[in-house]
């Protein structure tokens, strides 16, 4: 199936961390292309995560930054997305998505790009 998949999404107290990852089909290498990790918090929009480009840029929604990392691993063709000091409002179900021409909007991306099913995660104060 010609999609991403994610995993590592649990239930962690506030200020827990988590690591979530996103492999690719077989044929599709991250290292080529920009990839980004979406929330999608019940209840609200999708919102866009965090970006990293094939040349290895990155960008961040002001609400993470500092908190929230990702990166990729060319070997394993994986990106992961490591968030720490979690918040409830983070909680939600998070998606990767993985394109050529990629913007920081949902939308676009599950229309155009590979994207994920999804993982969820929740956090409890």
């Amino acid at each position: 199936e010609w999609n991403l998949a994610e995993s590592g999404g649990g239930s962690v107290q506030a200020g827990g961390s988590l690591r979530l990852s996103c492999s690719a089909p077989s044929g599709f290498y991250f290292h080529t292309h920009a990839t980004g990790w979406f929330h999608q918090a019940s209840g609200s929009e999708c919102r866009f995560i965090a970006r990293l480009n094939s040349d290895e840029t990155t960008d961040y929604n002001t609400a993470v930054k500092g908190r929230f990392n990702i990166s990729r691993d060319r070997a394993k063709n994986t990106v992961w997305l490591q968030m720490n000091d979690l918040k409830p409002e983070d909680a939600g179900v998070y998606h990767c998505a993985a394109g050529g021409v990629f913007h920081n909007s949902c939308s676009y991306n599950r229309n155009h790009n590979l994207w994920g099913r999804g993982t969820q995660v929740t956090v409890s104060s």
